[in-house]
């Protein structure tokens, strides 16, 4: 009720003005009749002006907000990756008998134009994936996930992640498989058709994650460059990644 206050005298103050004005014109132009046309017209217009800023410029305004915490959320994107996603999709890419039809591209995400990393995604999504899993495999995996079993509550606790579809998809489809993962205790005597249900588990979150993986590397080479040269150099897709840049123009060097 305090902050409605203020409004009050604005308003006022507002009317007043804009009866003083209707009475200058009436005292220049000495025609009442003038006058009140002017002031039925303004009248009308002021359904279709609410309308226009209401509804209009208040969808902008949205648009622009949510675009900017999107934004933001990158940062926590970021994070999972270097927490779990890069392991994870270096863990998955090995189950994955048919990566190398598509590794070439996922390497070479640095030089690629947008619409070349669309068409890789779009690739990624219509691919059919038969993954090798096998009791060693669901055992190292499992190591791997409840390792960072806290890492993906907390990242679950996060309210703001509601605002990205796609991520929180990709953390409920990484939780659930860290949860099926924590339950089998004996990996050693899994039945093979148990192995399958955990492929597809495996599938489903593979999917979302190389998806999101892609978007965040058009975030970084459109934002943070200096982020995405490090992300290219520990490429997860890539068989041979090296951290350390080999070549680069002539500048400081190192003294040991």
């Amino acid at each position: 009720m305090k902050r409605m206050r203020w409004h009050i005298p604005v308003i006022l103050s507002l009317v007043a003005l804009s009866a003083v004005l209707y009475y200058v014109e009436y005292q220049i132009f000495r025609d009442a009749r003038e006058v009140w046309i002017w002031v039925v017209s303004s009248l009308a217009f002021v359904p279709l002006q609410v309308a226009l800023v209401t509804l209009v410029m208040e969808q902008l305004l949205a648009a622009q907000e949510k675009q900017a915490k999107l934004h933001k959320l990158n940062m926590v994107i970021g994070a999972f990756f270097s927490e779990v996603g890069v392991q994870l999709l270096r863990s998955f890419s090995e189950l994955d008998p048919d990566m190398d039809t598509i590794r070439r591209e996922l390497v070479a995400v640095g030089t690629g134009t947008r619409q070349q990393l669309q068409s890789v995604e779009q690739r990624l999504h219509s691919r059919s994936y038969r993954f090798r899993v096998d009791r060693e495999s669901v055992e190292t995996l499992s190591a791997s996930l409840l390792a960072k079993r806290d890492f993906l509550l907390r990242m679950l606790e996060n309210p703001n992640l509601l605002e990205h579809d796609r991520f929180s998809e990709l953390l409920w489809a990484v939780f659930h498989l860290t949860e099926e993962l924590g339950y089998r205790q004996d990996v050693a005597s899994l039945p093979d058709a148990d192995c399958r249900h955990l492929g597809t588990d495996i599938e489903r979150a593979y999917v979302l994650l190389t998806g999101e993986w892609l978007a965040y590397m058009q975030h970084l080479r459109a934002d943070y460059p200096y982020l995405f040269s490090l992300a290219m150099r520990t490429n997860p897709f890539d068989l041979h990644p090296s951290v350390q840049i080999q070549t680069q123009p002539d500048g400081p060097s190192c003294v040991v």
